[in-house]
């Protein structure tokens, strides 16, 4: 990407594009970097600033960030890129986690959030919703995820990679290793704190949640897109993919952030 400037925030490098009043943070998940948002950079730039970082540790940095930390961190970051106005989160995957734990946390520092693929990840009508089968697909990824991590090293890395293949990541390969892997060991071994003392999802500020239709199993309830969608000012967006949807369907995904972000047709 052209035009980007780059700042440091508590170790951790933050890539601003674009000239916009409104700030866009975007925030990613598994097994990604800040790259998987140079589609949305360029498709957005023209009426924001976007801000992109690499998860810490998932490149460089802390083995694990607590969830405590991720959100101090975030805070540190959204106070340095936009001190004046709240910011748009735009999250996916392990991003929405963090991302609303952060937005629960600080609601005067978020304006409004755009949320991919991940919903209400610790609600027990989600838990409900899956059958056998997608609760232990769910379980025998994400712990062979944790066990990598733990495991580390080239076999961890290999592990990692060769999940990666099987759910059909779109992230190059060569940029996969097994550190990116901490939030599954803080999920099924409290690694860092763990995740038990994460909210229950409950957004005050407008949602725009996108989710691809086309996966095994949802991350989301149904109750959670009812919800969403009867919440004023915000909306649901289901588009025939995965779960990489800014990947497999930008053009819909871009046009749909901008609709709901700024009323374009």
């Amino acid at each position: 990407m052209n035009n980007e400037l780059c700042i440091t925030v508590n170790g951790t490098e933050v890539w601003l594009q674009g000239q916009g009043e409104e700030v866009v943070l975007m925030l990613h998940g598994w097994p990604d970097t800040r790259a998987l948002w140079d589609g949305t950079v360029a498709a957005l730039q023209d009426r924001a600033t976007c801000a992109c970082l690499t998860l810490p540790g998932f490149e460089s940095g802390p083995s694990a960030t607590s969830l405590d930390d991720m959100c101090q961190l975030l805070r540190q970051i959204v106070d340095r890129i936009s001190p004046d106005q709240p910011v748009t989160l735009m999250l996916h995957d392990w991003g929405c986690m963090f991302g609303y734990e952060f937005a629960m946390r600080h609601p005067d520092r978020v304006a409004r959030v755009v949320a991919v693929d991940v919903g209400d990840h610790n609600s027990g009508a989600l838990w409900r919703e899956w059958d056998l089968k997608a609760k232990l697909s769910v379980m025998a990824y994400q712990l062979w995820l944790a066990l990598a991590w733990k495991l580390g090293g080239r076999l961890g890395t290999r592990m990692t990679r060769a999940m990666a293949r099987w759910l059909r990541c779109p992230a190059e390969p060569s940029s996969i290793t097994h550190k990116m892997n901490y939030p599954y060991a803080m999920r099924w071994f409290g690694t860092a704190g763990g995740l038990r003392h994460a909210a229950p999802v409950q957004l005050p500020m407008p949602l725009l949640f996108v989710y691809g239709a086309r996966k095994p199993f949802m991350f989301h309830s149904s109750r959670w897109l009812d919800k969403v969608s009867t919440k004023p000012g915000s909306a649901v967006l289901g588009l025939p993919c995965g779960h990489w949807v800014m990947v497999s369907r930008p053009e819909a995904f871009h046009a749909g952030v901008r609709s709901w972000l700024w009323g374009e047709s």
